[in-house]
């Protein structure tokens, strides 16, 4: 690239850092048209695709003509929008080849350059560095996503495009004061798990501790968007992503600042919402808030209606946000012990530990033997158990009991021929039985090590390789999600058909092959 075009690049990234507004903003009545009519399969891909011209002009005439004699919406949105790709469209793989040359032939189809994500009128937000996109329909790079995808980078040791993403997201932070969704503006109300403090701790296991220090100021200001307003809440008041508990300790659930239909999901959200007893602001934001936390959908998040219309997410404190941020608080202890700074980083010890000590009381469920969210409305630990049960022994906050505890019902309940089942429900959503998810099996299986259930943590490796390898065999892909309980089917479920790619597959794939000397050595 020459100096000229590095300069138009950093032009353009710096006027895109400003806020950028969404396609339901640019053309309001035209995506309204189109969303609600059904002109794409997936709602995305309107959402996704980039204009030929000003916005303005494309919403002036549409206005015009679209009362005219055969005027065509589709033909019309094919002559001013620059349709999406699949982010895996032109790739064929080879099973032939063997799988792990199939890995790392993924991380160069499923990585993306900065110049990529800089278009006039695009939706994308801009990134100054390299980044690897999930693949199928998900075009950007994701949050939560990027720490899986990241272990089988330092796999494959690729610790520049590592340092590139951490650095991205950096980026996101300084310009938004959060990491977004995923680089998209119509993402920019919402955040998803708090994964990042996570990132730079990985990071650091091969750059050394210096990393901690490089990242420390995106790491508090995350802290801060997550625990805004937080010092000024009473006992019982609940404020964004903060809530304060009867007995004075904070915790956090998931948040969206919109109150209206999502926009990648539009035609969807609006017909639920007519079929909720909520008022639509409120149940759009119960929508938008479980897209926050990564599990969408899941019988997790909804009432006893046990659909969708139902949905109650930030009526829940959920228990692996929680501790999410008490890893988040963990990290920002250790880089201010680094820099010497006594004082703070004693500070946020004192803050980990207050919350491990709330997760402890208001989440753990001793009847069940099973950490659960936390419902605000009943003020009792919810009754739905699922695989966010592991977290708490993945970052070390249960007692060896609870663990022990935790880890029979895992085999008792959870496991599957294929590995662990994400709930024990059947009710046709995505985050629900039959299927597991790649991220879920690893910090389960992290969880499981940590406290010396190391039999059962390599029995779910197995069995979540094994499964992956037979539908690598038999289709040529790597999947988002898979179908734990009967193996010879895929996965199924949520608003849109299973994706190929995946990046957060194909990074805890390789790991758990690496470190259990598992799967096919080619």
């Amino acid at each position: 690239m020459s100096r000229f075009s590095l300069f138009c690049l950093l032009l353009l990234f710096v006027r895109a850092a400003h806020a950028q507004p969404s396609p339901r903003q640019l053309y309001p009545a035209l995506f309204k048209a189109v969303q609600l009519g059904h002109v794409f399969p997936d709602g995305k891909t309107f959402v996704d695709a980039r204009p030929r011209r000003n916005p303005a002009d494309i919403e002036r005439l549409y206005l015009q003509q679209r009362g005219q004699s055969g005027f065509s919406l589709p033909g019309f949105v094919a002559q001013h929008f620059e349709l999406p790709a699949a982010a895996t469209a032109t790739y064929r793989s080879h099973p032939a080849a063997g799988l792990r040359h199939h890995l790392d032939t993924l991380w160069t189809v499923l990585t993306r350059q900065p110049q990529d994500s800089v278009g006039r009128y695009s939706s994308l937000l801009p990134l100054p560095r390299p980044y690897v996109v999930p693949g199928g329909r998900f075009r950007e790079v994701y949050y939560w996503d990027s720490y899986f995808t990241m272990l089988g980078l330092r796999e494959s040791g690729r610790t520049p495009l590592i340092r590139g993403m951490v650095d991205n997201f950096a980026s996101l932070i300084s310009r938004q004061g959060f990491i977004p969704n995923g680089n998209r503006s119509y993402y920019l109300t919402r955040s998803q798990p708090p994964f990042f403090s996570q990132m730079v701790e990985l990071l650091a296991q091969v750059q050394g501790d210096s990393v901690r220090r490089r990242y420390q100021p995106q790491l508090l200001r995350e802290y801060q968007y997550w625990m805004a307003g937080a010092d000024s809440l009473r006992p019982g008041e609940a404020r964004r992503c903060a809530v304060r508990l009867p007995g004075g300790e904070v915790l956090n659930r998931y948040w969206d600042a919109g109150d209206y239909a999502r926009e990648e999901s539009y035609a969807e959200d609006v017909a639920t919402a007519k079929q909720s007893r909520q008022p639509a602001p409120q149940f759009y934001r119960n929508v938008r808030a479980a897209a926050a936390s990564g599990w969408d959908f899941s019988t997790r998040w909804f009432g006893a209606g046990g659909t969708l219309a139902s949905i109650r997410t930030t009526e829940l404190l959920p228990v692996d946000l929680n501790c999410l941020l008490y890893g988040l608080e963990q990290t920002l202890a250790r880089g201010y012990r680094q820099q010497g700074h006594a004082a703070q980083a004693s500070a946020f010890e004192q803050r980990a530990e207050a919350r491990k000590k709330a997760l402890l009381r208001y989440c753990w469920d001793a009847g069940q033997g099973w950490f659960v969210d936390y419902d605000l409305t009943t003020r009792q630990p919810a009754r739905v158990r699922t695989l966010a049960a592991a977290f708490p022994l993945y970052f070390g906050l249960a007692t060896q009991e609870q663990a022990q505890r935790v880890a029979a019902g895992l085999q008792r309940d959870f496991l599957k021929p294929g590995g662990l089942v994400t709930t024990l429900t059947r009710s046709g959503q995505q985050w629900d039985a039959p299927n597991g998810w790649a991220p879920l099996q690893y910090v389960a299986i992290e969880g499981l090590e940590r406290y010396q259930q190391s039999k059962l943590a390599r029995t779910v490796a197995t069995r979540w390789v094994a499964l992956n390898v037979r539908v690598f065999n038999q289709t040529g892909k790597l999947l988002e999600k898979y179908n734990v309980e009967d193996t010879a089917l895929t996965a199924g479920g949520g608003e849109y058909p299973t994706q190929d790619g995946f990046g957060w597959t194909n990074g805890v794939l390789l790991t758990l092959m690496n470190r259990y000397k598992i799967g096919p050595a080619k």
